[in-house]
């Protein structure tokens, strides 16, 4: 997000490409348009793509029936200075489930490829997972405070539109634990309304960031690592319950496994007030010079 003007609101960024384009087109497929915010490098966020693909998907949906899971594969890295290309297959509509197949594209080429599954909200069992007792935000130090010495990992800091607190140390400049856990507390920076569409995208956003951590940490690796690489291979989600993503969340992350050049990290979203939210699961690509 470096390429951004140092002026410009992170929120309305993220609104920004939230906002995707409904072009009228439908053959079997409906096809919507949207645009990348900046990223370092020039890739293309994954969690960006997920966002917009709950997006695209609900658009063909009515109001009530919200999204419980999505699965997707990162297949190729996206250019942000590409636009982008959504197609939605409704292939499955039934009396409380539907499902939706979405695939992002560049310049004809898949860059993601994924289904979500959709739910009317009917009654059931219910139960949990407890979430674990922490400090609160309000007593951790902000990312900000520990950078203020690289003027470039601050402006990146300062232009996400996402805010983290770790809980413990970060692992941004070193690692002072290797341990294959984290738990960072997280929302957006500033209120975005109250449209729940918005709010599902936005944590399925948010959730592609930092769960990475889990497997960096377990070896004691930094982001700051020279010639480290990373890259998202699959991403799952599985909304629980209704949560506001511009309000704090508690993200308990782990990775129980890593092997070949991946690594799996597995995370519970919760609420300020203890309720699970949406469980996520990842593997990504890691090369570090050496491993």
């Amino acid at each position: 997000m470096t390429d951004a003007p140092a002026s410009a609101d992170p929120i309305d960024v993220l609104l920004g490409v939230l906002a995707i384009g409904e072009t009228g087109a439908r053959t079997s497929e409906d096809i919507f348009t949207a645009s990348s915010h900046p990223m370092p490098g020039g890739r293309v966020f994954g969690g960006q793509v997920l966002g917009q693909s709950v997006v695209a998907a609900s658009r063909t949906l009515p109001p009530d029936r919200a999204p419980h899971s999505l699965h997707g594969y990162f297949l190729r890295p996206g250019d942000i200075a590409k636009p982008l290309t959504f197609s939605v297959d409704r292939i499955h509509d039934g009396r409380s489930f539907s499902r939706r197949r979405i695939q992002a594209f560049q310049e004809g080429e898949p860059i993601f490829s994924g289904i979500a599954s959709f739910q009317d909200d009917d009654p059931g069992f219910e139960h949990q997972v407890s979430m674990p007792d922490v400090p609160g935000p309000e007593e951790l130090h902000g990312p900000s405070d520990l950078v203020h010495d690289r003027p470039e990992a601050s402006l990146l800091i300062r232009m996400n539109p996402i805010e983290v607190r770790h809980v413990g140390s970060d692992i941004y400049l070193s690692v002072d634990k290797p341990e294959p856990r984290q738990a960072v507390w997280t929302r957006l920076r500033r209120p975005i309304g109250d449209d729940p569409v918005l709010h599902r995208a936005a944590l399925a956003y948010l959730t592609d960031f930092t769960i990475q951590e889990s497997v960096l940490r377990a070896h004691g690796v930094p982001w700051s690592t020279p010639g480290i690489r990373t890259a998202s291979l699959d991403h799952a989600i599985w909304w629980h319950r209704f949560g506001r993503a511009d309000e704090w969340m508690l993200y308990v992350q782990e990775s129980p496994s890593a092997r070949g050049g991946r690594g799996l990290a597995q995370g519970n979203l919760f609420s300020r007030d203890g309720r699970l939210l949406a469980t996520v699961n990842q593997e990504i690509m890691l090369r570090v010079p050496g491993a």
